[in-house]
């Protein structure tokens, strides 16, 4: 019995570093790519989009700018607080960093699902950058399912808590 139990928290533990090393990877491409886009906004450049036509189109709506704020700059602090979370948990281990990362990826992906209902419904334009945070923002998202689920499958009182 005691070497079910030792194995069962060694696989969660092993699933953590793994989670928590997707956060880190995702969360820093998802800062570059936000960080490229509001340096963009404010250096009033235009966006060379290769892959698909619509980026000035959406990055220069009136959907792209909350207040004279860039949403791209929203993004970049979004991004960075998950990778900042994630280093401080991995540091520290503590049970609040962990549920706060889990915690802020829902607000990550449902503010991407929106984005992508203005580009397609709204805009009638598709930005490669921003379906690129979009990808990132779920990712992110379907990582920390995984890490509740997880938790929940091996009766853990916080997701996927190491040790």
């Amino acid at each position: 019995m005691r070497h079910s139990k030792h194995s069962s928290s060694k696989v969660k533990t092993n699933f953590l570093k793994w989670i928590a090393a997707g956060w880190l990877v995702f969360s820093l491409v998802g800062f570059l790519d936000a960080t490229y886009l509001t340096i963009q906004h404010y250096r009033g450049a235009g966006l060379e989009c290769t892959v698909l036509e619509g980026c000035e189109t959406v990055t220069s709506s009136k959907y792209a700018v909350i207040g004279g704020v860039p949403l791209a700059l929203f993004g970049a602090l979004y991004y960075l607080s998950i990778f900042l979370l994630t280093a401080v948990y991995i540091d520290t281990k503590r049970r609040l960093v962990l549920k706060t990362t889990i915690g802020l990826t829902p607000l990550g992906f449902l503010a991407s699902l929106f984005l992508i209902y203005l580009q397609v419904f709204v805009i009638h334009a598709l930005c490669f950058y921003c379906l690129l945070s979009a990808s990132i923002s779920t990712a992110l998202f379907i990582l920390s399912v995984i890490c509740l689920k997880i938790g929940a499958t091996h009766a853990s009182p916080v997701a996927c808590e190491a040790g």
